[in-house]
């Protein structure tokens, strides 16, 4: 019993065992022996769920593993996985450090689907750390309130990865909330909502001083009025770290947005009181207003204006009747002479001709009118891959 990857069966015998025992994997049969194993998990441990309905309200605080040893809560069986289903919020980790949730399917919550954070504003930056969420399936998140699919506060050096989202909160909600959020990677996530899509969420939102946010290869589909909102507007007390003195704060700064694949959104891009961001090499396929909007949602006076944005190397394919202000809304209070434009390729499917943009800047080399087809053939259009 205490070799290590062998499995135990959890009852009585594995809750008394040693913990040695505890790291190895753990076969995990409803919600009580959920509760019980995760209680007794030790770093490494694989908590491994078989198929059924595990319910909802499962929260867990100081649920730490240690670098190169996780600890795993994954499905036993891909195909025939946990369910985590009718609560207010399926799974709710404060202060974690190297856990890893893999393969799990999480529907129909009244709030969040998943929240993980550092415990409360103004903890230790970097103590909630080293989280994978991966092959996760959440779907039908909230109704009509602020409610996310994946609600993440203080996290630092984290990845999602090959997760569906589907259906979340229209009024305020994301399907990926970062509030103080640092070091993370999303990639090879599908979040898509309803077409036509509500206007008033967003699918991934990196705001409350996020910084150093990657989010590759993705597909968005109709992911609401803002598929990506790069920054945002967040009360004070919530920003992590916490705001210092001086008058250069920011909602967000240092987020790549790269190769993803946007359908529809009012606007698939959002700069909003961010200090440095790039977005390049994506794929937006028709738009419902715009293919850009820079913002100042935060208005405080010790915040910069929105700045230093680059758009840079995408492919914008755009209808006519649905292009307000030359793609391109800029708000009051933006910096927007600090922006970059370069290389994009813009075509109105609909009138080729029409298929110039109406940029704040003069754009480095962009291409107008020509076929999306040309643009992906050009090298530079797929250089993400090859990074």
């Amino acid at each position: 019993m205490s070799g290590w990857g062998s499995r135990v069966p959890f009852g009585l015998l594995a809750l008394a065992a040693s913990a040695s025992a505890l790291a190895a994997e753990v076969a995990v049969n409803g919600p009580a022996e959920f509760r019980a194993a995760v209680a007794a998990a030790k770093p490494g441990a694989r908590l491994l769920l078989a198929g059924g309905n595990y319910g909802a309200g499962f929260r867990f605080v100081d649920l730490r593993g240690e670098p190169g040893r996780p600890i795993v809560i994954a499905a036993a069986d891909p195909k025939n996985p946990p369910v985590f289903r009718d609560g207010g919020v399926a799974i709710h980790l404060s202060n974690p450090a190297h856990v890893e949730l893999h393969g799990l399917v999480i529907t129909r919550m009244t709030q969040n689907g998943l929240n993980l954070d550092d415990g409360a504003a103004g903890a230790t930056p970097g103590s909630a750390r080293g989280i994978v969420l991966r092959g996760l399936r959440v779907s039908d998140i909230g109704a009509e309130g602020n409610n996310d699919g994946l609600k993440l506060s203080g996290l630092w050096d984290f990845r999602v990865e090959d997760c569906v989202i589907e259906r979340w909160g229209t009024r305020g909600g994301s399907a990926i909330d970062m509030v103080g959020c640092h070091q993370g990677v999303i990639t090879g996530c599908t979040i898509r909502h309803n077409n036509p899509e509500p206007p008033n969420c967003t699918g991934v939102q990196a705001k409350g001083g996020s910084s150093e946010i990657a989010i590759l290869g993705n597909r968005f589909e109709h992911a609401g009025g803002r598929s990506i909102n790069i920054g945002g507007s967040t009360g004070r007390p919530f920003f992590r770290p916490a705001l210092g003195a001086g008058n250069e704060h920011a909602e967000a700064r240092a987020i790549r947005v790269e190769g993803n694949t946007f359908l529809g959104s009012v606007a698939p891009v959002a700069f909003v009181g961010v200090d440095g961001a790039v977005v390049r090499f994506n794929t937006i396929e028709r738009p419902a207003r715009w293919a850009v909007r820079i913002l100042q949602e935060n208005r405080a006076a010790d915040f910069v204006a929105c700045r230093r944005g680059e758009f840079t190397d995408n492919i914008v394919v755009f209808d006519s009747g649905r292009w307000s202000e030359g793609g391109v809304n800029i708000g009051a209070g933006v910096a927007a002479d600090t922006f970059t434009f370069a290389r994009n390729w813009w075509y109105c499917a609909d009138a080729p001709a029409r298929s110039a943009p109406r940029l704040p800047v003069a754009e480095i080399g962009g291409v107008h009118g020509r076929a999306p087809e040309e643009a992906r053939a050009v090298a530079g259009a797929a250089a993400w891959r090859e990074r």
